[in-house]
């Protein structure tokens, strides 16, 4: 392979965001005509049934002449998903280190959560009932 087709795939400049299972890569290459574009590629994290993994990735390619209207419509997206729901993570259950609340409330009356330690919270029928 020629040196010029090499270097269309060399990352110029390159910054990682890992998410939980998701990892977006930020990575900067030059085209044939050496002038510089952006690729976006989300890459997710899949089980296999028999435990081995593997990788789901979707790509995007920004150009410089479309850079101001992505930027304006990525921040007017953000801005309004901030403005309605806040900063914070509504969806803390799909989180690693989600741990279930101590009450949780059903109807208006608190009922305790069962828990994995905590057998006497999942249920209270004894054995000698049945």
């Amino acid at each position: 392979m020629s040196d010029k087709g090499t270097m269309e795939k060399e990352e110029i400049f390159s910054k990682v965001l890992r998410a939980g299972r998701r990892t977006y890569f930020f990575d900067v290459r030059a085209t044939r005509a050496d002038d510089y574009y952006l690729t976006i590629t989300e890459s997710k994290k899949f089980t296999n049934d028999d435990g081995s993994f593997y990788y789901k990735k979707h790509k995007i390619y920004l150009y410089k002449e479309d850079f101001a209207g992505f930027n304006e419509i990525l921040q007017e997206m953000t801005d309004f998903i901030l403005d309605e729901k806040g900063e914070e993570v509504i969806s803390e259950r799909h989180q690693k280190n989600f741990k279930p609340e101590e009450q949780e409330e059903t109807n208006g009356a608190p009922v305790a959560a069962a828990t994995a330690t905590s057998p006497k919270a999942f249920t209270d029928v004894s054995f000698d009932d049945i």
